[in-house]
Parts: C-alpha cells; structure tokens; sequence
C-alpha cells in the first residue's frame, strides 16, 4: 500500500513537473506582461524594413516616437526631414 502511495505521488509530482515546463513559451519568456509578444514587428520610415521592436533605435522627433533599424538610418531620415522643411 505504502508502494502505491509513493508511486501515485510521483506520478503527480511529474506532471507538475511537466506541466510548469510546457507552461512557458518563447513568446512570454523574460517579458514582464505575459501577454505582450517577444517579436512584435515594426518598420523603419526610412527603408522600410520590418525587423523587432526590441531591437529597434527609438527616435521622438517632433513628439512623435520613431522606430529605426540603425543609426544610419536615423541620420538619412533626419537629413530627409530637414529637406522637406526647407522646401
């Protein structure tokens, strides 16, 4: 009887087990709000290339937030800006 016993409690202790590894997926690891997407895509205004917020160089121009791929986007968008307000 003991034997059962012991055997019925591992059994619930492996699906506990089982069930807390299947609980996390890639999409909620190392976020804070499980709902929020890991790789929620943006697009660059300058080349317009989708790639990963959270890779993304956040940019407030004119109180507006921008999302660029890299630095020198950033820079060609800004000189573009400023040539259209010299117009």
């Amino acid at each position: 009887m003991i034997r059962f016993l012991i055997f019925v409690f591992l059994l619930y202790l492996l699906y506990r087990v089982i069930r807390w590894l299947f609980s996390y997926s890639p999409k909620t690891l190392g976020r804070k709000d499980s709902n929020e997407m890991i790789d929620e895509m943006v697009q660059d205004p300058y080349c317009k290339t989708y790639f990963p917020l959270r890779d993304a160089k956040k940019r407030e121009i004119d109180g507006k937030w921008y999302y660029f791929c890299s630095d020198s986007c950033y820079e060609k968008f800004e000189k573009q800006l400023h040539s259209r307000e010299g117009k």
